[in-house]
């Protein structure tokens, strides 16, 4: 009777125990959404931190009341299957999560920081002021149907993360909707048109890499964004204000997190002084997405 008795305990004892353990994978990425971002040296570690204290409330669990581990993994089994079904933080987003801890490496992150060749011929400064001049002139952030795409697509991805990252989501969010429905309509043959960011947003997101510059630096300054646009021989695109090293360096994890599906191959981004900008160009797949062209003949800052 005893060895019986003995063989039960052991039995609940391990069906519990493996349902703590299987409470401790969902529950951490769920802690994680509201931890901001720790890194130290090349290695993000806030989803580790998030792993130690799942475990934590679990072991806590089980030692005032081993049965209550029941309730709480069907707790957060059921939020994250409402979640599922609801477009909340589901299964892909944790699965990301557990990704990026242990699959992405800073060593890819930022090894492709790029300089800017800040050159001008005297043969290109009136087209190159021209150029300036009409681009500057169709920036327009305070417009309302601008400023209305701005929000509504600032919202569309990753606002589960906002807690984590801030208003950086909002960002990356636009772009990601920009730059997965912008579609290339060159303009005619000697005949360069400058589109208002209202017009691009009408035609359904058509446009040379001019309009995609005025849209994407018009719409990003309506949600606050510090933006500038770098005009090269045959294009122009635009940059995002990262702000200095550990701000830019909170930009990396976000970028790399969010968009780890994108064939990521490494941030290329300039640093000036201390102060770090993000290529944003039409081509990128992702915000900080391979330069077309580095050299440059103007730098607008807006």
């Amino acid at each position: 009777m005893g060895e019986n008795r003995n063989t039960d305990f052991f039995a609940r004892s391990l069906v519990l125990n493996t349902i703590g353990l299987l409470t401790i994978l969902p529950l951490a990425p769920l802690i994680n959404r509201f931890i901001p971002p720790v890194i130290v040296g090349y290695w993000n570690i806030d989803l580790l931190l998030s792993i130690i204290a799942a475990f934590a409330i679990i072991r806590f669990v089980l030692w005032i009341f081993r049965p209550l581990i029941i309730p709480a993994f069907l707790l957060v089994a059921g939020f994250v299957l409402y979640n599922q079904f609801t477009d909340g933080y589901n299964l892909g987003n944790m699965i990301l999560d557990y990704k990026n801890m242990v699959v992405k490496s800073w060593d890819v992150r930022d090894n492709k920081e790029k300089d800017l060749y800040l050159i001008k011929p005297d043969i290109f400064d009136s087209g190159v002021e021209k150029a300036v001049k009409g681009l500057k002139s169709k920036i327009n952030p305070k417009d309302s149907v601008t400023r209305n795409f701005a929000v509504t697509h600032a919202i569309e991805f990753f606002d589960d993360y906002h807690k984590k990252y801030g208003p950086k989501v909002r960002y990356l969010s636009l772009f990601k909707y920009i730059n997965n429905n912008f579609k290339y309509v060159a303009d005619p043959d000697r005949d360069e048109y400058f589109a208002s960011p209202r017009e691009t947003i009408e035609n359904g997101l058509g446009g040379d890499c001019d309009d995609h510059t005025i849209l994407m630096i018009s719409a990003l300054k309506a949600i606050g964004a510090r933006c500038r646009m770098v005009l090269t021989e045959n294009h122009v695109y635009p940059e995002l204000f990262c702000g200095n090293e550990k701000s830019f360096v909170e930009y990396q994890e976000a970028v790399t997190h969010l968009f780890a599906s994108e064939n990521f191959s490494g941030l290329y981004y300039r640093e000036e002084s201390g102060l770090y900008w993000l290529n944003l160009d039409y081509t990128a797949r992702y915000p900080g997405g391979p330069y077309v062209d580095n050299k440059a003949y103007a730098v607008v800052e807006f």
